[in-house]
Order: structure tokens, then sequence, then C-alpha cells
């Protein structure tokens, strides 16, 4: 009976320990007057709080890839698993657009999505990068840095290091109050991310270290993520090391963690419970029952673990990325819109089958019993409409700069989109048309006439052309399908085409360079009721009686991009695996919601319908564009 008054009134501390940490979340933005958060500290080989051993059970929301309106829905259902910790990127590329300018505002505000989550009492881990990978364009990297080809990127390139320093001073001014340090709720930030997997420049990484410091990061508990056989090449003295791993790889990791860091915490720095997804490839699932066993003998152990993804949610606009490590049998391969991720929670919020599973296991290993799920709003099927008006991309075309060769998106001041190039050629010439390492995919137009394709998804680097007689037009338009986000290719982010290119063997010069950052729909001019053939942008209304989370069925386009309200929602491609992109309610209007798909194809019926799920398709077995 002894034993039981003592747990009894320890768990009876703990609640109200907690209840004292959610009151004082609740109070406000001012962490900074009087301390309100527990320190999370180290002593020997664990966490401690509050002068008791602390386990982190965490898992990871990218706060970018969710609508601001749906923090707090995520982050209570992150309380209702029975996590303590939520750990979330910011990436670079989407605060600082332009050298200089920065925008911590709407979906970038990371100093609201640190307080959403103090609000339900849950501690926060800041990974601010520089560099995240996360699927995410270029791994968070601006495009800008790619301008100059001789820049170096993750690197002690003086002109890098300047710019990853102005980044990590303007995010610190936005969250120095919400470190653990000033009492806040951020436990802990992340030193680079996974830098063993791609170098081992160890004065690159103290170059790092050192400007979070002196940005004052250091009042949270610093940390590296590495791959267990990559610890050696990414970690550093007196910084506390955490391991990355997949599902069946638990004990191996920290058998390997614990040589290489004896008497240190054991911490899943990411748990990968659950995969991402490729176009041209099939949609993943992965085995919720073999994760949930090994996150039942991780916590066990007394192990910290951080589950990467509760959500995935949505890498909007133009921000997935590409996975391409290199070597012969690697190819470049762009990841789909949907970060769903085979999560926790699906893409638009909802629980997998993983929620029960997992929050048992937390429910056991803690000895409480979370919060209760919150309500879910099903999500909703709307009618087919046609996209009744169109716009030639002939006719949206701005002035063009002039050279000799094509130049990248980068040279021409432009991140994302697509971008055409133009020349003039005679004929009559049948041959190979050379374009080099595509990025990343091209139609090619005689006289406007569609003649070919290249992917670099397909190694595809020439085109059979056959140009009659005479003076002719030819054009290549160029789609971004998402810049390298890991391995060594990584280091060269330029976009379009990156060299000169060769017909029949002879160098083609004088080409004029179109920018097309397709940012802003609203600029579409010549719309039409006629049909219109080739690239075109196709327009129509989509009414909506309440608004409410749907996925708009894509399958009647082939490649292409889609706005609805304003808002990118992310990339059109036929060859699957995803047919639907989610519009989140948050994003909708009562009665009349614009929307506009952008196609490279002609579309012989151009219509949309909101549809109350995902919608993953079987690509074909030889994916073409």
């Amino acid at each position: 009976m002894a034993g039981w008054r003592h747990t009894a009134l320890a768990r009876l501390a703990l609640a109200l320990f907690g209840l004292a940490l959610l009151l004082a979340a609740l109070a406000g933005p001012a962490f900074g007057a009087t301390p309100a958060w527990p320190r999370l500290g180290i002593e020997g080989d664990h966490f401690v709080r509050g002068g008791q051993p602390y386990q982190v059970i965490s898992g990871s929301i990218h706060f970018q890839r969710i609508a601001r309106a749906d923090w707090d829905d995520r982050l209570r259902k992150a309380r209702a698993l029975g996590l303590n910790t939520v750990e979330t990127y910011v990436f670079w590329n989407a605060v600082e657009p332009q050298p200089g300018r920065f925008d911590f505002s709407g979906n970038n505000d990371v100093a609201a999505f640190v307080r959403a989550a103090a609000a339900q009492g849950l501690n926060v881990i800041l990974r601010p990068g520089p560099y995240a990978c996360a699927e995410w364009d270029a791994g968070g990297y601006p495009a800008w840095l790619f301008a100059d080809p001789t820049l170096q990127v993750r690197s002690r390139d003086p002109r890098f290091l300047a710019a990853e320093r102005r980044y990590l001073q303007a995010l610190a001014d936005q969250v120095r109050p919400l470190l653990n340090g000033h009492g806040g709720p951020i436990v802990a930030v992340q030193v680079e991310n996974e830098y063993g997997s791609y170098g081992n420049d160890h004065a690159y990484m103290r170059d790092t270290r050192k400007m979070l410091v002196e940005a004052g990061f250091d009042q949270a508990l610093l940390f590296t993520a590495d791959g267990a056989d990559m610890l050696a090449n990414g970690t550093l003295p007196g910084t506390l090391a955490t391991v990355n791993f997949a599902p069946g790889q638990a004990r191996g990791a920290f058998e390997t963690l614990a040589k290489a860091r004896p008497g240190q915490p054991r911490m899943a720095g990411e748990y990968w419970a659950g995969w991402f997804d490729h176009w041209g490839e099939a949609h993943a699932h992965t085995n919720a029952r073999q994760q949930a066993d090994e996150l039942a003998w991780m916590l066990g152990q007394g192990i910290s673990v951080n589950l990467y993804m509760f959500i995935g949610g949505t890498s909007f606009g133009y921000m997935a990325g590409a996975n391409f490590q290199g070597g012969p049998a690697d190819h470049y391969a762009p990841d789909i819109t949907s970060y769903d991720y085979d999560a926790v929670l699906d893409e638009a919020g909802r629980p997998t089958p993983k929620f029960a599973l997992f929050r048992e296991v937390i429910a056991t290993a803690t000895g409480h019993t979370p919060p209760p799920l919150p309500a879910q709003a099903p999500l909703q099927a709307l009618p087919t409409v046609r996209l009744e008006e169109a716009a030639s991309l002939w006719d949206n075309l701005p002035a063009p700069h002039h050279a000799a060769d094509p130049l990248p998106m980068e040279q021409v001041g432009q991140a994302y989109g697509a971008i055409l190039y133009r020349t003039r050629v005679t004929g009559p010439v049948h041959g190979a048309l050379y374009l080099g390492e595509v990025r990343d995919a091209a139609r090619i137009y005689v006289d406007r006439r569609d003649v070919g394709a290249a992917e670099r998804r397909l190694k595809q680097v020439e085109v059979d052309v056959d140009i009659p007689a005479g003076e002719h037009t030819l054009e290549v338009l160029v789609q971004n399908t998402g810049r390298v986000n890991y391995g060594p290719h990584l280091a060269d982010g330029r976009a379009g085409l990156v060299g000169p290119v060769f017909l029949a063997g002879v160098p083609v010069k004088g080409w004029d360079t179109f920018p097309l950052p397709m940012d802003d729909p609203d600029a579409v001019r010549g719309w039409t009721r006629q049909p219109v053939a080739g690239p075109a942008f196709h327009r129509g209304t989509l009414r909506i009686a309440h608004p409410g989370d749907t996925y708009l069925d894509t399958r009647a386009f082939g490649q292409g991009q889609l706005w609805a309200n304003g808002h990118n929602l992310g990339r059109v491609w036929k060859i699957g695996p995803q047919a639907a992109l989610y519009f989140p309610g948050a994003w909708q209007r009562t009665g009349d919601n614009t929307v506009v798909v952008f196609d490279l194809d002609t579309a012989a019926t151009p219509q949309l319908a909101g549809v109350a799920h995902p919608v993953w398709i079987d690509p074909p077995k030889a994916s073409t564009p």
C-alpha cells in the first residue's frame, strides 16, 4: 500500500506540474519575463526536468506544411496520442525568399506555432537547418544561393556562411524569448541535419554550431542527428548526438550510439514511422504493427523518441523536393506534393490505424491515459465542375533575357515554376537536339508544335527532331519539378537548362529566356471560352456551401500545377501515384471558389471534382511524361 500511495502521489504531482505548465503557456508569449517552462537538462545517461528523470516522447509536425488555421487541431491530436513534445523544421527558403528579405508571417510564423504548441502543454524541438532535407525543395536552401554556380552550399565558403549567419540571426530574433533557458518551451535545437551522410568537414559543423550559439540558441540543448553509421562524420564534441533510423533498426542503432557516445542519453532523432512517395512510383505503405512493437521496446528501455512523422502534411506550391543520391544505379526521383508519409495522422489530419496502436503503447509506457481525440470533421465531396475558360501560355510570356546560351532560372532571378527558351533555327536538319541534364522536365516545340520531351527523371538528355527547310522557331519549355534535397547533387541546385544546346552536333546560339514563375494566377491574361491547344491555363468556379476539407481530383489533366483561391495546392502529373490535391477548408470560401490549372497537355475535358478521400493510382510500368 505504501508503494501505491507513493505512485499515486507522484502521479498527482506530475498532473499538477503539467497543469501549471499549461496555465503558464496560456498566459501568452512573455516567456522571457518570468521563467515558466522548466529547463530540460542532461544528467549522465538521461534527461532531467524539474529534478526528475524525463523521457522525451515527440512527433514531427512541419508547421509550414499545414494551413495555419489547422495548427491547433494537429497539436491537440498530438496530445491525444500521448506526446509531450513536437518537433519541427523551419524551412529557410520559405522565410527568406530573396536575400535579406524575411517573411515570418502567416504560415511562416514560427513563434506563433511554438506558442500554440505550448498552449497544449507540449515542448518544442526546433530544427532550423540551415539544411533540412525533409523531401523539401533543395533541402530548404533558398534558390538564390544557386545563382552563382561557384558558391558552395553546406561548406565553409564565406559567401554561404554569411548567408547562413544572416538567416540564423533573423530566426533567433523570432524565437529567442521562447527558448527554454528564457523560460520558453523550445527545449532543444538541432545543429545542421544528418551532415554525416553528406560530408565530414567538422570545421564547417563547428562554424554552424558557433553561429547558433552567437544567435543565442544555446539557451536550449544543442544536438545533432545522423544515421548510426554516420555518427563519426556528423557529430561534435560536447553536443548531444541522436540517431535516425528505419523500423527494424532500433537495437542496432542504439548499440552503435552507445559505442560512439557512451554514457549520454539515448534518443531517436527520427524514427521513420512511414515513408514518402516519388512521382511515377507506387504509394508507400508501412507496417504499423512492427512500428508499434518497436516503439514499445524503445519506450520500455527509457529511450527518448521522435516519431517522423506524426503528421506529414503537404508540400504546397513548388516545395516538394527530389532525391538523387548518386552512383550508376541512382536517378533523379522527384517527390509528390502530398507528404502524407503513411503517418500517424494522414495528410488531412485524420487518425490512421497507427494512431490507436501508438496511443496504447505510449499510455502503457507512461502509465497515463492521454486526453481524448478531438472530433474529426468529415471530408466533403464536391460536384464535378468544368473549367470553361482557358488562356494559352504563349499569350502570357514576359519580356525575355537574351544570351548566347540558355540561362538557368536562378540567373534571371527566378526560384520556381517553369521557364521557356526560344531561338531561331534554319532547316532542313534532322538530328538530336541535345539539352544536357534537363532540370527537370522539358517539352520541345517547333513553330509551337510539340515534337518531343526530355526528363531528368528518365535520364533523357536529347530528342530527335526534324526541322523543315527554311527558318523556324525552336522552343524548349522546362518545368522545375523539385530541386535535389539529399545527397551530393544537392550542391548544384540550378533549374531549367544549365548548359549549351546542340542540334545535330552543332551548337545552337542566341537564346531568349522567358522566366515563368507562375506565382500569381490572377495575373494570367487572354482568357477565352474557346478550346485552347497546347500548354494552357484553365479556370473555373467551385461552389461550396460550407467550407470543409476536400481533395481535388486531377485525373482530367496531364502535367502542371493547380491553384485554388490563389493558393498553390501543388503539382498535377498523370504518372501518379498522387491523383488528387488536398484543399484545406481553411482556404475555402462560402460560395464561389476560383480554381486554375496549368496543363502542359491539351486537356480534352478540363474538369475538377472534390472527393472525400485521397486518390492514389498505380503508375504505368514504363513511366512517360
